[in-house]
């Protein structure tokens, strides 16, 4: 009787300690989608070690590892081995973070450093902050008394293509790095965007805020833009964007 106790005991234990490694390699592609503005900041200043190290890892498979070689524009590199470990699932993307966190890593990019102070529920903690500090907000301020609200309302006119112009000619070369965190574009569209237009800055970044548009349909509003591209490193100055606020 008290063998089979313990042997059941030992396999519940199995069996949780199983689960509790399943949950945490379901968060690590969340934390580099999470991060990926900030970490292809980072990675961009050397893709190239970063591509070496995941190679000698055995994390991408040797077609992919040609393609991301092949690549010439830095941020780009870094973005595409990013969407790859995100792509392949918790597994891949565990190790990717891992090996993020390891000593070569690091000392090569000591921007690195913060990952390791990262809690294990990273993007559950951030999504909760985010919802707490927009109820306080909520609370604390009517609707009506917050100045200049960079939120989607449902009210707010829809983006048009003299808007999106305007918007094109104050965008600089983080233009992918907007595209890809801000409006959550493809990297393989920006691609083709900058096959299209290879000798016009604006009509690429035109290109790439219509294709946000055509792609949000009835949320590619004014408000929303605005909203999208205040956020992050890439913040664009207020001067250069705050007229999609205008009411007319």
């Amino acid at each position: 009787m008290k063998t089979q106790i313990s042997n059941s005991f030992k396999t519940w234990n199995f069996t949780v300690q199983v689960m509790a490694r399943q949950e945490l390699l379901g968060v690590a592609p969340r934390v580099l989608r999470c991060l990926k503005p900030k970490l292809i900041g980072i990675l961009s200043a050397d893709p190239e070690f970063v591509l070496q190290h995941a190679d000698s890892c055995s994390i991408v498979p040797r077609h992919v590892y040609q393609q991301l070689k092949a690549l010439k524009n830095p941020s780009k590199q870094a973005c595409d081995i990013l969407d790859h470990m995100i792509e392949k699932g918790p597994a891949v993307a565990e190790k990717f973070l891992q090996m993020l966190k390891g000593k070569e890593l690091q000392e090569t990019f000591p921007e690195l450093l913060f990952l390791k102070e990262l809690p294990e529920n990273y993007p559950c903690a951030a999504e909760e902050n985010e919802v707490t500090r927009k109820r306080k907000q909520q609370n604390l301020e009517p609707e009506e008394n917050i100045p200049n609200k960079r939120t989607c309302n449902k009210g707010s006119k829809m983006v048009k293509e003299k808007d999106l112009m305007r918007v094109a000619k104050d965008i600089g070369h983080s233009w992918r790095e907007i595209g890809t965190g801000a409006l959550d574009i493809p990297s393989v569209k920006l691609e083709q965007i900058q096959e299209n237009y290879p000798h016009s800055h604006v009509d690429r970044v035109f290109a790439m805020l219509r294709c946000w548009s055509r792609e949000k349909r009835n949320e590619a509003t004014a408000d929303h833009l605005h909203y999208l591209l205040s956020q992050g490193d890439w913040g664009l100055s207020p001067d250069s964007i705050d007229f999609l606020l205008e009411t007319s």
